[in-house]
């Protein structure tokens, strides 16, 4: 990276690294690294970091920080709750806003397959970057640094704002609510069907969907809803939304207030 770009983006993330090398490897990813590797071949082995691993490390940072600030913050919650709150805080519906938020996209240093794709607007890729930068500060920083990125970037923005509009815990866990609506209603259970797999193995895109019988309700068919994601759960999750849309909005349900209740979470 350049050195503009690298205090550009320590602006950004109103964090100075004292080691470039580690944000370097927080934004590149594993295609630029290969490409690299293959044009340093005949100068022997030769490895080049990508962000793979900081990743993984970001990860696990992130979870032990929101999941301390939750404990702190919600005495009163159940374990339950805490862990909705928490996996709406991780996941990545929202990390893709912060991810967007701090043009991590502008920063990523791609391969040229990669580039010719629309990387830098892929919200695997993105994320991905968020947590390796997290790493990368916490590795550089220490674990204070890393929690009041967290805190600041990721965690006290979405609490505040959930607090604003009401203070509702958002609904992440849409096969959940979707399986409780239909017992409510007496339906049967939907099947989720792979459909389509697409993409390299390092950035895949997954076409699932779930479909409900209907016949057994005033005579209706069968019930599709169709979505894509980055991994087969993201995409399950989101096809399953869409048929709780599709139960809320139905004339058959219309009076079931607990359809409705579950097809309005708060993160939209």
């Amino acid at each position: 990276m350049k050195e503009r770009e690298i205090t550009a983006l320590e602006a950004a993330l109103q964090y100075h690294f004292r080691r470039r090398a580690v944000i370097e490897q927080a934004v590149t990813h594993s295609s630029q690294a290969r490409e690299q590797e293959a044009q340093l071949a005949g100068e022997g082995k030769y490895r080049v970091s990508d962000n793979e691993q900081l990743e993984f490390l970001g990860d696990a940072v992130l979870a032990l920080v929101t999941s301390e600030e939750l404990f702190q913050r919600f005495p009163q919650f159940r374990e339950g709750e805490l862990s909705k709150l928490r996996a709406h805080l991780v996941s990545e519906r929202h990390l893709i806003r912060v991810a967007q938020q701090l043009e991590l996209g502008h920063y990523l240093r791609l391969g040229r397959g990669e580039e010719k794709s629309g990387g830098r607007g892929k919200t695997a890729l993105l994320v991905d970057a968020l947590e390796a930068v997290l790493a990368a500060v916490y590795l550089d920083g220490g674990l204070e640094a890393a929690r009041e990125f967290v805190l600041r970037e990721i965690v006290s923005p979405e609490l505040e704002r959930m607090e604003r509009e009401g203070g509702t815990l958002p609904v992440t866990d849409f096969k959940s609510a979707l399986q409780e609506a239909l017992q409510g209603l007496g339906l049967p259970q939907p099947a989720y069907v792979l459909v389509n797999e697409a993409g390299p193995e390092h950035s895949k895109t997954f076409t699932v969907e779930v479909r409900l019988n209907m016949k057994e309700n005033k005579g209706q068919g069968e019930f599709v809803g169709r979505a894509q994601g980055s991994t087969k759960k993201t995409a399950e999750q989101d096809a399953a939304r869409q048929l709780l849309t599709y139960l809320a909005s139905s004339s058959k349900v219309a009076g079931s207030k607990a359809a409705a209740r579950e097809t309005n979470p708060v993160d939209k």
